[in-house]
């Protein structure tokens, strides 16, 4: 019913950037937050940045400064710019969105299939 399509990920030099799009679809009611999550090899998986429905973006702190995560309402799509890449940023990046669909009264969390991000030195 729902689909959260991730795009922009690939192999980047230190210091390059790199901007991810995902854009959510299906039959969404409405749109309470979406954001961005990573797993590295061997690590869990942990927030790199999230914006709510009008309300501000918070940041994962070693991504302050360097990534920013922005929405475009209309096309319920949420991108994050990361600039400064380091190879500690390689991961998979997950988008997330918590929605409420229109068969639904409440809402949860909804979860792309990932986008790989290779930092090489």
């Amino acid at each position: 019913q729902v689909q959260l399509v991730e795009s922009g990920g690939g192999s980047v030099q230190a210091g390059g950037s790199l901007r991810l799009s995902c854009a959510a679809s299906g039959s969404i009611f409405s749109i309470y937050a979406m954001g961005w999550h990573r797993q590295a090899p061997g690590k869990q998986r942990e927030l790199v940045a999230r914006i709510t429905t009008g309300g501000s973006p918070d940041y994962a702190d070693s991504m302050k400064g360097r990534f920013a995560i922005s929405r475009d309402y209309a096309k319920n799509t949420v991108y994050l710019q990361m600039n400064s890449l380091t190879p500690e940023d390689t991961a998979v990046y997950y988008c997330n969105a918590n929605l409420r669909t229109s068969h639904s009264y409440t809402s949860r969390a909804y979860w792309g299939q990932g986008t790989q991000v290779t930092v090489s030195s």
